[in-house]
């Protein structure tokens, strides 16, 4: 029987280590976000400040991405 896309454990446990360095990235993202999001508010005109917000944006999101292409990756 075919697993319907629920339950993937091995595929989360061997996602864990790469989640987890990717938390670690996403604070780094969340850093580069504030400093960015202040920046934005003094220079609204500078394009490439707008830029490093989103790729900002894109680190704090990296964890559940990498668990979920983990997840996904393991049939059942």
């Amino acid at each position: 029987m075919c697993c319907d896309g629920e339950c993937r454990p091995l595929g989360f446990l061997l996602g864990l280590p790469f989640a987890l360095v990717a938390l670690l990235i996403s604070t780094v993202g969340v850093l580069v976000w504030i400093v960015g999001l202040t920046l934005t508010l003094i220079f609204p005109c500078c394009f490439c400040v707008t830029v490093i917000v989103e790729v900002a944006l894109e680190l704090v999101k990296a964890p559940f991405l990498v668990l979920q292409w983990f997840t996904h990756q393991i049939p059942c």
